[in-house]
């Protein structure tokens, strides 16, 4: 009960974050439309999210794992 209210509480306290490197941020800046600057920002967090999702996977399948062998 308390691991999936913690999960409730961070799934819903999120904020929207955007994300770029500076070299990208320097190039997209200067220019007016803004449009190439959202697309950047999305194809960087589509990127981002594999790798956590891939640890958080691992790191569920450990704690199973050990809970299984406690009992």
């Amino acid at each position: 009960m308390k691991v999936s209210l913690f999960f409730l509480l961070v799934v819903i306290c999120t904020l929207p974050a955007e994300a770029q490197c500076a070299m990208c941020r320097a190039v997209l800046e200067s220019e007016q439309s803004g449009t190439a600057a959202k697309g950047i920002n999305n194809g960087i967090m589509y990127l981002m999210i594999f790798p956590y999702l891939l640890v958080g996977t691992v790191g569920y399948l450990v704690y199973r794992n050990r809970q299984k062998t406690k009992s």
